[in-house]
């Protein structure tokens, strides 16, 4: 039987500190992973459910976007994915006598490891104006509330549709087509948060906002860069890609402010050598300073240079530099050698905080290889300079040639499940003007072509009293979002928020004047229409489109699939009694692609490059490879034809005297906002989350020891902002940086400090002082 769900908050008066770990995964993990989902399954449903994760017959997880082989293991999963399906397929629920039982007032006192242990919404809840409880409200008159809230809004850019990385391709293309055939194109997401800057140079460098490599490349890679990520907590799975790249001959080189144990040795479970002698994966770890990828990457491109005009050569060359793969297929060498003789090895010292030995070292692993690939996540692009961070990444990568042949390329790992498909159904504020046209095409309208709110831009409105209806299509909006409380009174200014979703977060408890909690169907779960069971379908990181199909029986008789939330409410706002068309909707039979999702895929053909015969080829095991013109032909489509060398001003963080540079992070026992436990095992943090990890000459010389409690104070623009009562702990970070876990630090993130050119908040480069507590 599952254990019954945890009465208090987490007590930070016990969390003790122990040494951090040096390797991860191994029994330890297969023993968390089990204990978790034992006390949240019980043993048969656990059985039957983890052994469905990520099989060709089976459901996807709803964890992260990592790809998966053709062939599969029997276990397919890694320990926080095991955690995210036993939180979704758990037997704890969440119905109208709990809300009857707890008032508003009462659960935002909750934390969000208290809310999310108390497991599955189970009937549709409304929360009236000026009343203290959620009460329950049938779905049509759900419906009806919404449309009638839309209907009266004075146009259309009053309405703001947020979407996680776990919604399905189907549900995301009909959310689209429901916001345009609105009339707007306010459609932020979670990719605004995170890889929004890897899209932005990107598409800006070659083309196409998508990594260019597969699962066999980076297996057969000689050179490795893992930047700004750690796979052992947040995407565990890659660790064995990584591990057949090592057996392969790659040489790793991991470069993060902080150490993971993930990238330092790696304890494969699913073999017993594996378990017993583990693999050492990095061969070198570079400590960056928070915010010293570009310096990095510039260091490393000057460092190419002077090879060059030494005379030296990179294997398969006769140069260092790939000059047919230059002269033929790009642009701009002369304005990014202009601007990289400009810097000075110096300021790239100062800026990455590594020795110059490190740097030339690092510079001869790239002189040695014949094929190189780059991953990297937040830690590269939540930062004011992100974007031109990744530019000079891509101009690394294209000195040598590494764009477009095997074993080489960009890597940027999604962290959510679907958020890279969901881009790719249209879920974005300022989608290309040939997705409009062959949407109008397909659905006969004419879709707004004016760019619509992204995440900040939507909070701002929202703030400003521009917005009278918010909806998130699952995801934790209020606790995902920057700057914390200006967030929360920017959904209270709302006359109606509307939230999607599997299981209780916070984003339930900062509404609107009135609000609506929708319960719906988890990726575990059957997806029975009236034409039969549902599939739905999801991208992964690597543009690789495959099936999802949920075993289990539904959390209750009352939840809707997402597909039906979506076409129910549209047919509501776009056809008459008689079920026509109204005049300027998009001519779409709502109510029959709820019932059979082949009519969505259907459409999603008719729009989207990469998905002819979409219902046949996802019969494939495995299902397909959507078209990246970089990877495949090495063609790019930028205004030139040609992938474009950027010339970039070097920028990195300066931090004031007295003062450190805070990067948020996630715990192990977490994913996302979702907080599965109260450890953070391989940092050594256990039974609490308010820490801040810093240097230990830093402690010492702001006059504080290991072990004090403080605020933490974040600086921007003249405003403070507090985060209050987080333990110091003494940790291997560079001088002046520091670390904490979000969602408790998203407070000192302020709303106004975004990346330049892709918008999204710099969470890993806040200015903080410590006072104590």
């Amino acid at each position: 039987m599952a254990s019954k769900a945890p009465r208090e908050n987490i007590d930070e008066s016990k969390l003790t500190v122990t040494k951090p770990k040096t390797k991860a995964v191994g029994i330890p993990a297969v023993a968390n992973a089990l204990k978790i989902s034992f006390e949240q399954m019980g043993p048969i449903r656990s059985a039957q459910t983890l052994m469905a994760v990520n099989q060709l017959d089976g459901f996807d997880c709803m964890g992260c976007a990592w790809p998966e082989h053709e062939k599969r293991n029997a276990a397919e999963f890694c320990e926080n994915g095991a955690k995210a399906v036993a939180e979704e397929a758990t037997r704890r629920r969440v119905t109208p006598e709990f809300f009857a039982k707890h008032s508003v007032a009462e659960l935002k006192t909750r934390d969000d490891y208290w809310l999310g242990q108390q497991g599955r919404l189970t009937h549709p809840m409304v929360l009236e104006e000026g009343a203290t409880h959620y009460k329950p409200i049938s779905w049509d008159d759900a419906y009806d509330l919404m449309a009638e809230e839309l209907r009266g809004m004075d146009n259309p850019d009053q309405a703001v549709f947020y979407t996680s990385g776990r919604t399905s391709n189907e549900a995301a293309f009909v959310y689209q087509l429901l916001v345009r055939g609105l009339g707007t194109n306010n459609l932020p997401d979670c990719s605004n948060m995170c890889h929004e800057s890897s899209g932005s140079a990107l598409v800006e460098t070659i083309g196409i906002g998508k990594g260019s490599v597969s699962l066999a490349d980076l297996e057969t890679a000689s050179l490795i860069f893992v930047a700004g990520q750690n796979p052992g907590t947040n995407h565990p799975r890659m660790l064995s890609a990584l591990e057949k790249a090592k057996k392969n001959g790659a040489i790793i080189v991991s470069v993060n402010p902080l150490p993971e144990a993930g990238l330092l040795h790696f304890e494969n479970p699913q073999h017993v050598k594996g378990v017993v002698t583990g693999t050492k994966l990095t061969d070198d770890f570079l400590q960056i300073r928070a915010g010293g990828d570009q310096a990095l990457f510039q260091g490393l491109g000057k460092y190419l240079l002077e090879a060059e005009a030494g005379g030296r050569a990179t294997p398969g060359l006769d140069t260092v530099l790939d000059h047919d793969f230059i002269n033929n297929y790009t642009v701009g060498i002369d304005e990014y050698l202009r601007y990289l003789e400009k810097v000075e090895w110096d300021d790239i010292v100062e800026a990455t905080g590594l020795t110059l030995e490190q740097i030339r070292a690092t510079g001869e692993r790239l002189l040695a290889s014949n094929a190189t690939i780059v991953c990297w996540a937040m830690g590269l692009t939540q930062h004011k300079h992100s974007v031109p961070t990744l530019r000079d990444v891509v101009n690394v990568l294209l000195l040598q040639g590494n764009i477009g042949k095997p074993g080489a390329g960009v890597c940027p790992v999604r962290g959510h499940s679907n958020v890279q498909g969901d881009r790719t159904m249209g879920i974005f504020e300022k989608m290309p003007e040939k997705f409009h046209d062959r949407l109008d095409h397909e659905f006969e309208f004419l879709s707004p072509r004016a760019h619509g709110y992204d995440t900040v831009a939507a909070i701002r409105a929202m703030r400003d009293g521009k917005v009278r209806f918010f909806m998130g299509m699952g995801g934790n909006f209020v606790r995902a979002a920057p700057d914390s409380q200006v967030t929360e009174d920017a959904l209270a200014n709302t006359a109606l928020t509307v939230q999607i979703s599997t299981k209780l977060n916070h984003s339930h408890l900062s509404t609107g004047r009135r609000a609506l909690i929708l319960p719906t169907l988890g990726r575990t779960e059957k997806d029975t229409q009236v034409t039969g069971d549902q599939r739905v379908t999801v991208e992964d990181s690597m543009s690789a489109v495959h099936a999802s199909r949920g075993r289990l029986k539904p959390a209750s008789e009352h939840l809707h699939s997402e597909v039906a939330i979506v076409c129910n409410l549209a047919h509501r706002l776009f056809t008459d009694a008689q079920g026509h068309p109204l005049p300027g909707a998009p001519r779409a039979a709502w109510l029959s692609m709820r019932d059979d999702y082949t009519l969505i895929r259907k459409h999603i053909e008719g729009v989207i490059d990469g998905f002819e015969n979409f219902e046949d080829r996802i019969q494939h095991p495995g299902g397909f490879v959507l078209p990246h013109p970089p990877r495949d032909a090495r063609k790019f489509d930028t205004a030139s034809g040609k992938a474009h060398f950027t010339g970039n001003e070097l920028e990195y963080i300066k931090i004031p005297a007295g003062r450190l540079v805070l990067q948020t992070l996630r715990s192990h026992d977490q994913y996302n906002t979702t907080i599965y436990g109260k450890d953070d095992r391989y940092r050594g943090i256990h039974g609490g989350r308010r820490v801040v990890l810093i240097n230990e000459a830093d402690i010492r010389e702001l006059g504080f020891a290991d072990g004090d409690m403080v605020n933490l104070i974040s600086e921007f623009d003249g405003v403070d902002r507090l985060a209050e009562n987080f333990r110091i702990v003494s940790y291997s970070t560079p001088k002046g940086c520091a670390a904490a876990y979000y969602p408790e630090t998203n407070v000192l993130v302020p709303l106004d400090s975004v990346a330049d050119t892709s918008g999204t908040p710099t969470s890993k480069s806040v200015i903080i002082r410590l006072e104590r507590s």
